[in-house]
């Protein structure tokens, strides 16, 4: 990096760290909760808005997993999100009508909390359609790994992005509330990806997948970043950079290779596309508050019009977490 570009990535984590702070006069609290969290507790952050219907099975399961409080910000939600969450006894809710574009994408209100009650926590931070999927999840909760990443002394775990998909168009299989949303998505891209290596930050850039074959085929350059760092032993000098794709320090980034092999890490299964996408693809396409100018709605549009089918010839149905190690997705590393 040398010494500038080392002082540079210096100035902009604290300017980061400044305006986390500074946002946090946006956030209302609703119900908080966060007086008894054991010094141990293992927390989990996200912002929404409107998203009723998918937070019945996204706390069942991030419960089951281990997960034992959850902090929310509501972005000013109409459809009785923040009433549901706010009558959870394992819920802390803040709300604020602020610009969602102005917060860096909810960033600056999640650091904040991250600052306020996650320092030196195990912290996952994930949107209300990410699902961790890590290894041994099926008989091993949550606090497993974060033990053996304690004693491995790791502090941050990474996980690529699958996004998952029904066969036929999405919105012929409606989904109900509280239904597990891969009864519907059971299909993703086991290749066409790609991976380069983003030198100021040190980390790995992954895209592809359905997305960008569908939506940005012709810019694939465009097409959504996968990588991410979602889950991470918090401390209040850290900073996310983008979203959870990347974090400073530089090292935290450092989350693939390792002297002799692979590092351990999972998957988030994404439940975007369900017969909810459309509707939600243009209200946020309304709203204007996404990145560069709402670009990849505008794409996400444009495609839903052609009624488009994700799944194709080379689609693989979802079975388990081995079945995205053996496919190279994730990787159990040194995690006996």
């Amino acid at each position: 990096m040398g010494l500038i570009g080392s002082y540079r990535l210096r100035m902009r984590r604290r300017r980061l760290i400044a305006r986390a702070v500074l946002r946090r006069k946006d956030l209302v609290p609703v119900a908080q909760r966060t007086e008894s969290l054991r010094p141990d507790a293992i927390l989990l952050f996200a912002t929404l808005r409107n998203e009723r219907v998918r937070l019945p099975y996204f706390l069942k399961y991030y419960r089951d997993l281990g997960i034992d409080h959850f902090l929310f910000v509501d972005n000013d939600s109409t459809d009785g999100s923040r009433d549901y969450l706010a009558a959870q006894p394992d819920v802390s809710l803040w709300t604020t009508p602020a610009s969602y574009r102005k917060s860096r994408f909810g960033m600056d209100w999640i650091m904040s909390l991250l600052r306020a009650h996650g320092h030196n926590r195990w912290c996952l931070t994930v949107d209300v359609d990410e699902f961790l999927i890590y290894p041994f999840c099926e008989t091993r909760p949550l606090r497993a790994l974060t033990d053996w990443l304690d004693a491995s002394s790791i502090r941050t775990f990474s996980a690529m992005m699958l996004d998952m998909y029904p066969q036929g168009p999405i919105q012929d299989q409606p989904y109900r509330e509280g239904q597990n949303p891969f009864e519907i998505a059971q299909w993703f891209d086991s290749g066409n990806y790609t991976f380069t290596r983003n030198w100021p930050y040190g980390n790995l850039w992954i895209q592809g997948g359905p997305r960008s074959r569908t939506f940005f085929a012709s810019r694939p350059r465009q097409a959504p970043a996968l990588n991410k760092i979602p889950l991470v032993r918090w401390d209040r000098s850290f900073a996310y950079v983008s979203s959870t794709h990347m974090l400073l320090p530089r090292g935290l980034n450092l989350v693939y290779d390792r002297a002799g092999g692979e590092k351990t890490s999972g998957c988030l299964l994404h439940a975007k596309f369900l017969d909810t996408f459309a509707l939600k693809a243009q209200e946020e396409m309304a709203r204007g508050e996404h990145y560069a100018e709402s670009r990849e709605y505008k794409a996400y549009l444009n495609g839903l019009a052609e009624q488009p089918d994700f799944w194709c010839k080379w689609s693989e149905k979802y079975i388990n977490w081995r079945q995205l190690e053996i496919l190279g997705l994730m990787s159990t590393g040194n995690w006996a």
